[in-house]
């Protein structure tokens, strides 16, 4: 795919899987791809051997991506995606704000609400790079098979509709589809709730509940994330969608979410800091269960299994105490 000519060049903001993920999906759409990533070994390695053996180990990369420990390197890109994770997107973002032109294109694909702030990473943006046109890159996408070019579809969302469908074309590849979109709150907000709904099925999925738990958790759990994100001024229809919907049923169904593999080893009876210890890569809900929290009680959203799922993170109540505690809810009308 040929870009377009006002924009050839795409700068990739974190070397986690994902980030690496991106930056294979824009060299394959054509673009003249710099990774930048915290890690001098993670540099390193694509540049040297085009892998990325610490978080994306065993998929050969486009050897045309670069890789730099020098944010200044971005500077020229013609788009740029922030893949740093949520936690740490605002220092991300702060450190290349000097290198950022007003104007400069920035999709952010990081999912999840800045702890303290309670804050989604578009309004991150706002502080750090006021000057930039923001975009929300979010859908159901293993890093891994993003990667080898297996097909997938996600949203991309921008204020402005002829943005969207122009970024959309210019990252999009015959096995990467994106469908643009208008409503970033809906799209950030999906990706940020689903992810604390992933530990709460893997609990269910470790405890042996069975299938039927399992559905009944996601759906109801969409409600939830349907809920917040409304009151955080998102539309249900976009959360009905891959960023939404899509997200929550592929992180909920498989231990290859980050995710859902804290909640089943919680759910087996491991500590937090068992489940946690040998992961590279960060879980995204464990960070943001709090926030989502603290978020909902802020807008008098109800969301019973974040409620929970964020206390047994927090160590304030076991998980067979918890599953009791979301069972002998008053009954209610769905």
């Amino acid at each position: 795919m040929t870009p377009p000519p006002s924009r050839k060049t795409a700068g990739v903001i974190g070397g986690g899987a994902w980030g690496t993920a991106l930056a294979q999906v824009c060299a394959r759409a054509g673009l003249k791809t710099t990774l930048w990533a915290r890690e001098a070994e993670v540099v390193a390695s694509i540049n040297t051997s085009h892998e990325n053996t610490s978080f994306l180990a065993g998929i050969d990369l486009d050897p045309t991506i670069g890789a730099t420990g020098d944010l200044a390197d971005l500077a020229g890109s013609d788009v740029v995606l922030a893949v740093a994770p949520a936690q740490h997107l605002r220092a991300a973002l702060t450190a290349f704000a000097p290198h950022a032109r007003d104007g400069l294109p920035i999709l952010l694909c990081a999912k999840g609400v800045e702890q303290g702030s309670l804050k989604l990473m578009t309004e991150v943006l706002a502080e750090t790079i006021p000057a930039a046109a923001p975009g929300v890159l979010s859908g159901p996408s293993f890093a891994g098979e993003v990667a080898r070019g297996l097909p997938t579809a996600v949203t991309l969302a921008c204020a402005d509709e002829d943005c969207a469908r122009d970024l959309a074309e210019l990252i999009a590849t015959p096995a990467f589809r994106p469908y643009f979109a208008t409503d970033m709150i809906g799209a950030e907000a999906g990706g940020a709730v689903k992810n604390v709904l992933a530990i709460a099925c893997g609990i269910v999925e470790g405890r042996g509940l069975g299938r039927s738990a399992h559905a009944a958790l996601i759906t109801r759990g969409f409600s939830e994330l349907s809920r917040l994100a409304v009151a955080l001024g998102g539309q249900a229809e976009t959360v009905a969608g891959l960023c939404g919907l899509g997200d929550l049923v592929l992180t909920c169904s498989s231990p290859q979410s980050r995710n859902m593999s804290v909640g089943l080893a919680l759910g087996r009876g491991q500590t937090l800091n068992e489940a946690l210890a040998d992961k590279l890569s960060v879980a995204e809900g464990v960070a943001s269960a709090p926030a989502v929290r603290q978020l909902a009680k802020k807008l008098a959203v109800d969301v019973p299994i974040c409620e929970a799922t964020a206390a047994i993170l927090a160590g304030e109540v076991g998980v067979d105490d918890a599953i009791r505690g979301l069972l002998s809810r008053p009954l209610r009308e769905e």
